[in-house]
């Protein structure tokens, strides 16, 4: 199973400085695209079921195998629409990707080079052609399946952190709440994930097994309800949120750190190396860059000077979409 094949959505929230109210414009585009994609999946499914037996489907290209020699002509045009499908993803990845390396560079983490907005197409020129030529490179030199299980990895444990970062944010305010109960229920509801996602691959089949799952889930069940009821939240969305709190995340933490636990040795190997080398690049560069900058007064100005420079070129843009 490839994750990466489940995410795309996050690539909304990104154009937050594109659109005019994000509040309501963001939320209603990502539950939106959720929603048609999901209607548009079922609807494939289920033709595809009526058009062959389930165990005739070909698993590598379904519908184009299952018109050709029948209608040659529907094949190709489905294999072009999946060429083309193939090229529109891409697209919107490297859409959200650079406009994180933006952000990202206007806090100095990275090189401000990368923040660096075109005057007249207001987007992010150098960040989405360093990237695109970045990942094209390694792509074209990287093994399929190693690239796959590190985009996994990589993915399942971003979801991990997302759904971490909502329960804190809504339950922990700075100055107001104190934070350990919080991190303690985090803490431990994913211990209790990890043992679980533990037992079930590595205990051999037998009886202390499925006892040994019950309880994990009892003692998971019961740390979320104790936090439920003892912790009140800090935040009420005053439009858009999560819903379900705090059961819907700590569901996806659950099943995030499952996922984990199917995956291979050596791509946790590949993983722990990146991910050192990112610690290592925060550490001796990004944090004085970011400290310089803020002593400076320098964080911040970057879009200050792209729309001086957008109005002296004759062009009036709305600095709300300025990325």
């Amino acid at each position: 199973m490839v994750y990466l094949s489940y995410i795309g959505y996050d690539a909304v929230s990104t154009m937050a400085e594109e659109v005019c109210d994000p509040v309501k414009d963001i939320p209603i585009g990502v539950s939106g695209s959720v929603i048609i994609v999901t209607i548009l999946y079922c609807l494939m499914a289920a033709s595809m079921s009526m058009l062959l037996p389930y165990d005739m489907i070909d698993v590598e290209a379904p519908f184009s195998a299952a018109f050709s020699g029948r209608s040659e002509w529907v094949a190709r045009v489905i294999g072009v629409g999946a060429s083309f499908g193939i090229l529109t993803s891409l697209l919107v990845a490297m859409l959200g990707q650079a406009r994180y390396m933006c952000v990202i560079g206007r806090s100095n983490v990275v090189p401000a080079w990368f923040a660096r907005v075109h005057p007249k197409t207001s987007t992010p020129v150098n960040a989405s052609a360093f990237l695109g030529i970045f990942t094209a490179a390694i792509a074209l030199f990287t093994d399929l399946n190693i690239l796959l299980n590190l985009v996994s990895i990589g993915t399942l444990f971003v979801f991990y952190m997302v759904s971490n970062a909502v329960i804190y944010r809504r339950y922990v305010m700075v100055g107001t709440t104190k934070p350990w109960p919080t991190l303690s229920f985090l803490c431990l509801f994913s211990l209790t994930s990890t043992i679980f996602t533990l037992v079930w691959h590595f205990t051999p089949p037998g009886k202390p097994k499925p006892f040994l799952l019950g309880a994990c889930v009892v003692i998971a069940i019961s740390i979320l309800q104790v936090f439920h009821c003892m912790v009140p939240q800090a935040r009420k969305p005053a439009f858009w949120g999560v819903p379900f709190m705090p059961w819907l995340p700590s569901i996806s933490i659950f099943l995030n750190v499952f996922l984990l636990g199917s995956l291979d040795g050596p791509s946790y190997v590949r993983f722990g190396f990146f991910s050192a080398l990112a610690v290592l690049v925060y550490v001796l560069y990004s944090v004085h860059a970011s400290f310089d900058a803020e002593i400076e007064g320098s964080l911040g100005q970057k879009n200050v000077e792209i729309v001086e420079e957008s109005k002296q070129s004759g062009e009036e843009e709305d600095p709300r979409q300025k990325v």
